[in-house]
């Protein structure tokens, strides 16, 4: 891979999120229920600029400010907090109660994982059990948004808002499952071949961001 094309992946945190964002310019007023993932959007986009800029500018920063390990814990939570939100003020007659335990177990997960098992905010790793157990809580909500319409037998689903972000998220959590579960043992064993798995993250990344556009032109659900 060459310099460039890999300056402009790793960079893609960041650039991504200007798809949907100049999307949502001119794409006029959104539902409700799109309003969680416009703030993930914008907030998304501060956290992931600081994270590079930390990351390629570390040497010149203070020591106490060179990891960005610490952001990459802070944005899942973010992530999973705005998504989960998403899919609740989807308001699906189907599965709600599974839909409420969730944000309780993932709440349960920090607490323990947290207190017990590894540091917020250690500088020297990001968490992968926290980004493995997002992943995995967010596609359980992918999983029951689509058996949700099929129960519906909503022949129409692929011409609405909600069925793009969801697509776009679903992509992201099914690459990166194993991305995120294997980050720690590859973090040790082998940081050349984690670093490549970390360009397929970015472009998991990408093509959520491309969906989310696209979610804002598509036809309204509710």
């Amino acid at each position: 891979m060459g310099k460039e094309l890999k300056l402009v992946i790793d960079w893609s945190e960041v650039w991504a999120l200007f798809i949907p964002l100049i999307a949502l310019l001119f794409a006029g007023k959104q539902p409700l229920f799109l309003r969680p993932v416009i703030i993930y959007l914008i907030i998304a986009l501060f956290i992931n600029l600081i994270g590079d800029v930390i990351g390629d500018f570390k040497r010149y920063l203070p020591g106490w400010l060179q990891s960005n390990n610490p952001l990459y814990n802070i944005h899942s939570v973010l992530r999973f907090t705005c998504f989960g939100y998403f899919f609740i003020l989807l308001r699906q007659p189907h599965f709600s109660r599974i839909k409420k335990i969730l944000p309780l177990i993932s709440l349960l997960f920090l607490v323990i994982n947290f207190v017990f098992f590894e540091n917020f905010f250690n500088p020297e790793s990001l968490s992968g059990n926290l980004l493995t157990a997002e992943a995995y809580l967010l596609l359980i909500y992918c999983v029951l948004y689509y058996l949700s319409q099929l129960r519906d037998d909503d022949d129409k689903m692929s011409g609405k808002s909600d069925f793009w972000v969801v697509t776009g998220l679903s992509i992201y959590v099914v690459i990166n499952f194993f991305v995120f579960l294997f980050y720690a043992p590859m973090l040790t064993a082998n940081g050349q071949l984690l670093d490549k798995m970390w360009s397929v993250h970015n472009v998991a990344y990408v093509i959520l961001c491309i969906c989310v556009a696209k979610a804002f032109y598509a036809t309204n659900s509710n």
